[in-house]
């Protein structure tokens, strides 16, 4: 008989096996999941990439073969050769692929030992994320991190296949590229042949790209890394993959439409799910107007009210004074919370001040009365226009914050999210999709006193907005637009400058002079020069998309081997020092006391 390494051909896996093969002579390989001794009689369920399946060692069939089990334990590697046999009756396992047969072994071969592992090899273990993460070669056997990279894999399948198909073409960027003044800190790598000096790692092809487009390459795309050193949450990690496209000849029309119907192939190669685009779409005002955020969850209602017009003169000083001075007030609506404890709405009111909202009024509508402090404040005409103003009816629970637009809209934008799940408004089971449209081009950093690009410094202002780049630039309009879904901002872009003059304004009114535009940009500016076409794109972060696809909540879910919130790999332990000879080669030296 042929050793069982040499009969590779005949392996099956562990999923596959079912009442049509009874009888049959199978091999199969994989881990020990468990191993059950059964009045002299062991059951191993075998554990591959695809599934399990039963494999039983009976004295009766193979009494070696039995006792050389008898060592078998868990995560142990094996192949075993033998008989697929229906299960006993009573036996069958309706919760498993094949549960209808086992495999009855009549030979082994220990391919490895396993130490025990430091936690069991199943879902929904009660373990710390620290754990999972230093020992992530075994929490990738887990089934559900299994399943997240296979449908990862599918989904980077389903997009190389749609955009292939429409004459993309896949060409790949510079990794070692030049430090930008824009944006989130970059990672630097110094250059061991060109002492003193840098180079970084790309936050995103964004230059590149576009000089594809100069180049004459009309349609490109790449599942690229990128990095950023910037703080992490769930949704966030240094280093991520984003979908990167970028078309010439084309408007925002032919973006949008494009990235639909990949989302739509995508969805349907997938998850077999049907999507009917084109998908709603919001414009940046009406976004935050509405929801506080711009990248708001559409899935439910509880919209916000703008009461500023109504309390400008109230009696309520801490309304009428934020009105008076540029502020603004608006409501949120909890229809049905009367019964929130006092204790409820405070926490509640710090919630919102995360979001800096320096406090939070409330007002609880009963059938015949209001019940607040704040309600004495208000004229009989006053409360009859609020009433209408935010649909205030009995058992409704009304939530107020009043100061500067950017506090006010984030604030409630974000406890109307937290209500949202509380009150379970949301179908976890639906995926809706929004575009989030004309972004405002610039905003103020007080910090640093000047105007920042709110998406990046290539995005093409609104060509009716050229004019207040100069004198009123918090006015212009951008070209860019946000893909949305369920509340996450999975994607953004923008059609790009391809005016040297344009993009030369652009960068004045960032705070930029001439030297220093040239010496970061010139390249591009150059570029520019040599007959640029119009030109768009669109980058789309594919872990965050892939997350909300597996139904996780954190993209360190559906990465194979993702960074701590600190920014640290625990398995390998990096980042670590570097020895003493690596860093003179590179011309750095450590401060005193860092290692």
């Amino acid at each position: 008989m042929p050793d069982l390494l040499e009969d590779m051909r005949r392996t099956h896996s562990c999923c596959e096996l079912g009442v049509d093969d009874i009888g049959k002579e199978v091999i199969l390989m994989g881990w020990v999941l468990r191993r059950r001794d059964h009045g002299g009689v062991i059951f191993v369920d075998l554990r591959d990439r695809e599934g399990l399946t039963q494999v039983v060692f009976n004295p009766a069939v193979d009494p070696a073969v039995h006792e050389k089990a008898h060592a078998i334990r868990n995560e142990f590697v094996l192949a075993v050769r033998g008989k697929v046999d229906p299960r006993p009756k009573g036996m069958v396992n309706p919760n498993l692929r094949t549960g209808t047969i086992e495999v009855l072994v009549t030979e082994l071969k220990i391919l490895n030992v396993a130490k025990t592992p430091p936690f069991l090899i199943e879902d929904d273990i009660d373990v710390s994320e620290n754990i999972k993460l230093k020992f992530r070669h075994l929490d990738l056997r887990r089934p559900t991190m299994q399943r997240n990279l296979v449908l990862r894999h599918k989904a980077a399948a389903s997009v190389r296949n749609f955009l292939n198909d429409r004459g993309f073409l896949d060409i790949e960027t510079p990794v070692l590229t030049r430090s930008t003044p824009e944006g989130a800190r970059d990672y630097l790598v110094p250059s061991r042949v060109n002492p003193g000096q840098f180079y970084a790692l790309p936050q995103s092809p964004q230059i590149f790209k576009q000089l594809f487009m100069i180049s004459g390459f009309d349609r490109y795309y790449q599942i690229v890394r990128c990095f950023r050193d910037e703080d992490l949450r769930a949704d966030r990690q240094p280093e991520f993959t984003q979908i990167d496209i970028e078309m010439s000849f084309v408007g925002e029309e032919d973006i949008l439409a494009t990235t639909e119907q990949m989302m739509a192939a995508l969805f349907k190669d997938v998850l077999d799910l049907d999507l009917s685009p084109p998908f709603s779409r919001l414009s940046y005002d009406e976004a935050v107007g509405r929801f506080g955020l711009d990248k708001p969850d559409t899935r439910f209602d509880l919209e916000l009210k703008d009461i500023s017009d109504i309390v400008a003169g109230c009696g309520f000083k801490v309304f009428s004074q934020v009105v008076k001075k540029g502020g603004i007030v608006k409501a949120l609506n909890a229809k049905g919370c009367i019964d929130f404890s006092r204790k409820e709405i405070d926490d509640l009111t710090d919630f919102v001040s995360v979001y800096r909202a320096k406090g939070m009024a409330w007002i609880k509508v009963r059938e015949n009365e209001w019940q607040s402090p704040i309600v004495k404040f208000f004229t009989d005409d006053e409360k009859k226009a609020l009433a209408e103003r935010i649909e205030m009816e009995p058992g409704d629970l009304v939530f107020f914050v009043a100061d500067q637009p950017k506090v006010v809209n984030e604030s409630l934008g974000n406890l109307r999210n937290h209500l949202g799940q509380r009150l379970k408004l949301i179908d976890e089971n639906q995926y809706q999709f929004l575009w989030v449209t004309r972004f405002p081009m610039f905003e103020f950093d007080q910090t640093e006193k000047r105007y920042q690009a709110l998406h990046h410094p290539f995005t093409s202002p609104l060509e009716e907005d050229y004019g207040k780049l100069k004198d009123d630039p918090t006015a212009v309009r951008s070209r860019a637009y946000d893909i949305v879904l369920n509340g996450f901002e999975i994607g953004g872009g923008s059609i790009r400058i391809h005016q040297n003059e344009i993009q030369q304004k652009v960068f004045e009114t960032l705070g930029m002079d001439r030297e220093t535009y040239e010496a970061k940009f010139g390249f591009l500016l150059s570029a520019l020069e040599s007959g640029a076409p119009p030109h768009g794109g669109i980058a789309i972060g594919f872990d965050r998309l892939v997350m909300l696809l597996c139904g996780e909540s954190s993209i360190r879910d559906v990465i194979a081997f993702p960074k701590t919130q600190k920014a640290a790999c625990l398995m390998t332990g990096a980042p670590s020092a570097a020895a003493k000879e690596q860093l003179e080669e590179l011309n750095l030296r450590l401060r005193p006391g860092m290692g």
